[in-house]
């Protein structure tokens, strides 16, 4: 039913800001869309997840009209969890960015909540702090700092000190920055 990684997701700054408020959304949402719909305990055991992290997860998901429970749960093998039609759009996106983070070495939930949204604000240039304080204003100066701390020790991100007066700092994507924002669909190289 799903081909997410064949096909190309497309997702705004607007749903990655909302993925990140999950630390664990993103595996999440590929694995309801891999195996359309899941039960809690196959969710526990696949993802190995805290208990309480899985449940306040799919509560936020489906807060965001992203998850629903089964309207005709009730046989043991019929899934408890099953992603919307606007679920189905956004996980096809997590799926791609699951799969490109496995791919480059990084565990689920390593980037912070910012993480993607960086990656995308960022993109084919290169971008100074506070660029990167305005076009996210929702975060805070230290949550982006963390971000592109986070970004940088996981190589997907370079920091660049320009020696000028006063010193200027510019932050670009590398090749492993580009392929998670590609993944995405946020970002194309230029």
């Amino acid at each position: 039913m799903y081909t997410t990684l064949k096909m190309q997701a497309t997702l705004s700054l607007a749903d990655l800001i909302a993925l990140g408020r999950s630390k664990w959304a993103v595996p999440l949402l590929a694995d309801l869309a891999a195996n359309q719909g899941a039960r809690f305990v196959e969710l526990l055991h696949r993802l190995a997840l805290p208990r309480d992290s899985l449940a306040r997860t799919l509560h936020a998901l489906t807060a965001l009209g992203w998850v629903m429970r089964n309207p005709g749960h009730g046989h043991p093998l019929r899934p408890e969890y099953l992603l919307t039609l606007e679920g189905a759009r956004i996980a096809a996106g997590a799926n791609m960015i699951a799969a490109t983070q496995a791919r480059l070495g990084l565990v689920p939930g390593s980037l912070t909540r910012w993480g993607m949204p960086l990656v995308c604000t960022i993109g084919s240039s290169q971008a100074r702090f506070n660029e990167l304080t305005r076009a996210l204003a929702e975060a805070t100066p230290r949550a982006i700092s963390q971000g592109l701390q986070a970004l940088t020790v996981n190589d997907l991100v370079a920091r660049e000190v320009v020696d000028s007066f006063p010193p200027a700092t510019r932050y670009r994507l590398t090749p492993s920055g580009f392929l998670l924002a590609d993944a995405g669909g946020v970002v194309s190289r230029a």
